[in-house]
Protein backbone atom coordinates (compact mmCIF):
# COMPACT_ATOMS: atom_id res chain seq x y z
CA UNK A 1 0.00 0.00 0.00
CA UNK A 2 1.16 3.46 -0.81
CA UNK A 3 2.70 5.03 1.77
CA UNK A 4 1.58 8.85 2.45
CA UNK A 5 4.24 11.23 3.25
CA UNK A 6 5.28 12.33 7.18
CA UNK A 7 2.18 15.59 6.94
CA UNK A 8 -0.77 13.41 6.09
CA UNK A 9 -0.21 10.67 8.82
CA UNK A 10 -0.21 12.76 11.27
CA UNK A 11 -3.22 14.98 10.29
CA UNK A 12 -6.68 14.73 11.57
CA UNK A 13 -9.39 12.90 9.68
CA UNK A 14 -13.11 12.94 10.17
CA UNK A 15 -15.32 13.11 6.87
CA UNK A 16 -13.70 10.94 3.68
CA UNK A 17 -10.99 12.95 2.44
CA UNK A 18 -9.50 13.40 -0.66
CA UNK A 19 -6.29 11.52 -0.97
CA UNK A 20 -2.76 12.17 -2.18
CA UNK A 21 -3.32 11.06 -5.56
CA UNK A 22 -6.14 13.70 -6.37
CA UNK A 23 -4.10 16.06 -4.56
CA UNK A 24 -1.65 16.05 -6.66
CA UNK A 25 -3.43 15.87 -10.07
CA UNK A 26 -5.66 18.79 -8.47
CA UNK A 27 -1.99 20.99 -7.74
CA UNK A 28 -0.70 19.80 -11.47
CA UNK A 29 -3.70 20.10 -13.84
CA UNK A 30 -4.94 23.46 -12.52
CA UNK A 31 -1.04 25.18 -12.60
CA UNK A 32 -1.57 27.06 -9.44
CA UNK A 33 1.59 28.69 -8.00
CA UNK A 34 2.81 30.91 -5.24
CA UNK A 35 0.50 33.68 -6.27
CA UNK A 36 -2.65 31.92 -6.33
CA UNK A 37 -5.99 32.15 -4.56
CA UNK A 38 -7.45 29.22 -4.25
CA UNK A 39 -11.27 28.21 -2.86
CA UNK A 40 -11.82 24.93 -1.58
CA UNK A 41 -15.36 24.00 -0.94
CA UNK A 42 -16.01 21.80 1.61
CA UNK A 43 -13.41 21.90 4.15
CA UNK A 44 -14.31 18.04 4.98
CA UNK A 45 -11.01 17.44 7.61
CA UNK A 46 -9.06 19.80 5.19
CA UNK A 47 -6.49 17.69 3.47
CA UNK A 48 -7.21 19.47 0.40
CA UNK A 49 -6.72 22.88 1.95
CA UNK A 50 -3.41 22.15 4.17
CA UNK A 51 -1.70 20.87 0.65
CA UNK A 52 -3.23 23.92 -1.32
CA UNK A 53 -2.19 26.13 1.42
CA UNK A 54 1.89 25.14 1.27
CA UNK A 55 1.97 25.84 -2.17
CA UNK A 56 -1.03 29.06 -2.70
CA UNK A 57 -0.72 32.19 -1.42
CA UNK A 58 -4.24 32.25 0.33
CA UNK A 59 -6.67 29.58 0.06
CA UNK A 60 -10.85 30.28 1.57
CA UNK A 61 -12.30 27.00 2.93
CA UNK A 62 -16.28 26.43 2.77
CA UNK A 63 -17.91 23.82 4.48
CA UNK A 64 -21.60 23.75 5.98
CA UNK A 65 -20.26 22.14 8.96
CA UNK A 66 -19.04 23.95 11.59
CA UNK A 67 -17.65 20.57 13.31
CA UNK A 68 -15.94 19.82 9.24
CA UNK A 69 -14.45 23.64 9.80
CA UNK A 70 -12.60 22.63 13.20
CA UNK A 71 -10.82 19.68 12.04
CA UNK A 72 -9.53 21.44 9.19
CA UNK A 73 -8.29 24.28 11.21
CA UNK A 74 -6.51 21.74 14.01
CA UNK A 75 -4.92 20.22 10.82
CA UNK A 76 -3.61 24.28 9.70
CA UNK A 77 -2.26 24.61 13.56
CA UNK A 78 -1.13 21.86 13.16
CA UNK A 79 1.11 22.53 10.45
CA UNK A 80 1.98 26.10 10.93
CA UNK A 81 0.00 27.42 8.30
CA UNK A 82 -1.33 30.98 8.51
CA UNK A 83 -2.56 31.51 4.50
CA UNK A 84 -6.56 29.34 5.25
CA UNK A 85 -9.58 30.83 6.10
CA UNK A 86 -12.00 28.98 7.12
CA UNK A 87 -15.32 29.54 6.45
CA UNK A 88 -19.54 27.95 7.75
CA UNK A 89 -21.22 29.01 4.91
CA UNK A 90 -23.14 27.25 2.00
CA UNK A 91 -20.98 28.18 -1.51
CA UNK A 92 -24.48 27.59 -3.44
CA UNK A 93 -25.43 30.98 -1.84
CA UNK A 94 -22.45 32.53 -3.01
CA UNK A 95 -18.57 32.96 -2.53
CA UNK A 96 -16.84 36.26 -1.26
CA UNK A 97 -14.03 36.28 -2.97
CA UNK A 98 -13.54 36.96 -6.66
CA UNK A 99 -11.26 36.83 -9.24
CA UNK A 100 -9.52 33.91 -7.48
CA UNK A 101 -7.60 31.03 -9.62
CA UNK A 102 -8.86 27.81 -8.47
CA UNK A 103 -12.46 26.73 -7.39
CA UNK A 104 -12.43 23.16 -5.94
CA UNK A 105 -15.87 21.95 -5.00
CA UNK A 106 -16.00 18.54 -2.98
CA UNK A 107 -19.65 18.34 -1.73
CA UNK A 108 -23.12 17.18 -2.56
CA UNK A 109 -24.83 18.57 -5.72
CA UNK A 110 -21.85 20.50 -6.39
CA UNK A 111 -23.13 21.28 -9.66
CA UNK A 112 -25.37 23.27 -7.69
CA UNK A 113 -22.76 25.64 -6.67
CA UNK A 114 -20.77 25.96 -10.47
CA UNK A 115 -22.59 29.40 -11.21
CA UNK A 116 -21.27 31.02 -8.47
CA UNK A 117 -17.71 29.45 -8.44
CA UNK A 118 -17.79 30.93 -12.32
CA UNK A 119 -18.88 34.29 -10.35
CA UNK A 120 -15.42 34.01 -8.29
CA UNK A 121 -12.91 32.91 -10.64
CA UNK A 122 -11.02 35.24 -12.58
CA UNK A 123 -11.07 35.06 -16.74
CA UNK A 124 -9.16 31.70 -17.59
CA UNK A 125 -9.50 30.69 -13.87
CA UNK A 126 -10.51 27.14 -13.33
CA UNK A 127 -13.36 24.85 -11.46
CA UNK A 128 -12.36 21.48 -10.65
CA UNK A 129 -14.92 18.65 -9.48
CA UNK A 130 -14.51 15.93 -6.75
CA UNK A 131 -17.66 13.77 -8.09
CA UNK A 132 -17.19 10.12 -6.98
CA UNK A 133 -20.44 9.11 -9.33
CA UNK A 134 -20.46 8.84 -12.75
CA UNK A 135 -24.35 10.56 -12.88
CA UNK A 136 -22.40 13.22 -10.35
CA UNK A 137 -20.00 13.76 -13.54
CA UNK A 138 -22.33 13.77 -16.06
CA UNK A 139 -24.72 16.45 -13.85
CA UNK A 140 -21.53 18.78 -13.16
CA UNK A 141 -20.60 18.67 -16.93
CA UNK A 142 -23.59 19.58 -18.17
CA UNK A 143 -24.39 22.70 -16.46
CA UNK A 144 -20.96 23.99 -16.79
CA UNK A 145 -21.18 24.05 -20.36
CA UNK A 146 -24.79 25.74 -19.68
CA UNK A 147 -23.44 28.29 -17.67
CA UNK A 148 -20.56 29.14 -20.62
CA UNK A 149 -17.59 27.16 -18.95
CA UNK A 150 -15.00 25.39 -21.59
CA UNK A 151 -12.02 23.22 -22.11
CA UNK A 152 -14.09 20.38 -19.95
CA UNK A 153 -12.00 17.45 -19.02
CA UNK A 154 -12.43 14.53 -16.88
CA UNK A 155 -10.29 12.09 -15.37
CA UNK A 156 -10.03 9.29 -12.79
CA UNK A 157 -6.58 8.40 -10.71
CA UNK A 158 -5.94 5.11 -10.12
CA UNK A 159 -2.56 3.83 -7.80
CA UNK A 160 -1.63 -0.11 -8.72
CA UNK A 161 0.93 -0.73 -6.27
CA UNK A 162 3.87 -2.92 -7.24
CA UNK A 163 5.35 -5.92 -5.48
CA UNK A 164 8.98 -5.98 -6.05
CA UNK A 165 10.57 -9.45 -4.60
CA UNK A 166 13.55 -11.72 -5.33
CA UNK A 167 10.96 -14.55 -6.32
CA UNK A 168 9.12 -11.86 -9.14
CA UNK A 169 7.90 -8.78 -9.44
CA UNK A 170 4.08 -8.36 -9.75
CA UNK A 171 0.91 -5.76 -9.61
CA UNK A 172 -0.37 -6.19 -5.67
CA UNK A 173 -3.88 -7.08 -5.56
CA UNK A 174 -4.52 -4.00 -3.12
CA UNK A 175 -4.34 -0.27 -4.02
CA UNK A 176 -6.28 2.59 -3.76
CA UNK A 177 -8.53 2.12 -7.05
CA UNK A 178 -11.74 4.26 -7.36
CA UNK A 179 -11.74 7.94 -4.98
CA UNK A 180 -13.35 9.95 -7.64
CA UNK A 181 -13.46 11.34 -10.83
CA UNK A 182 -12.37 14.62 -11.39
CA UNK A 183 -13.85 17.34 -13.78
CA UNK A 184 -11.94 20.16 -14.88
CA UNK A 185 -13.40 23.04 -16.57
CA UNK A 186 -12.52 26.73 -17.37
CA UNK A 187 -14.04 30.39 -17.23
CA UNK A 188 -13.68 31.89 -20.57
CA UNK A 189 -11.29 34.92 -21.33
CA UNK A 190 -12.98 37.79 -22.71
CA UNK A 191 -11.71 36.61 -26.50
CA UNK A 192 -12.76 33.56 -25.84
CA UNK A 193 -16.52 34.15 -24.26
CA UNK A 194 -16.91 36.40 -27.56
CA UNK A 195 -16.52 33.26 -29.71
CA UNK A 196 -18.28 30.79 -27.62
CA UNK A 197 -21.22 32.79 -27.22
CA UNK A 198 -24.48 31.30 -28.77
CA UNK A 199 -25.49 33.73 -32.10
CA UNK A 200 -28.81 34.55 -32.76
CA UNK A 201 -29.65 33.92 -36.81
CA UNK A 202 -32.21 36.21 -38.65
CA UNK A 203 -35.43 35.23 -37.12
CA UNK A 204 -33.89 35.86 -33.88
CA UNK A 205 -33.91 32.16 -32.44
CA UNK A 206 -30.32 30.26 -31.50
Amino acid sequence: MFIYSKIYRKLRRGPQVILPKDIGIIISYSGIDKNSICVDAGTGSGWLAVSLARICKKVYSYDIRQDFIEIGEKNRQHLGLDNIEFINKDVTKGISQKDVDLVVLDMPGSDKALSAAKKALKPGGMVIGYLPHTEQMKKFAQRAEKIGMYDLHAVEIIVRDMLVRKEGTRPSTTGIWHTAYLLFARKPEPQIAAKTQPQKDSQGAF
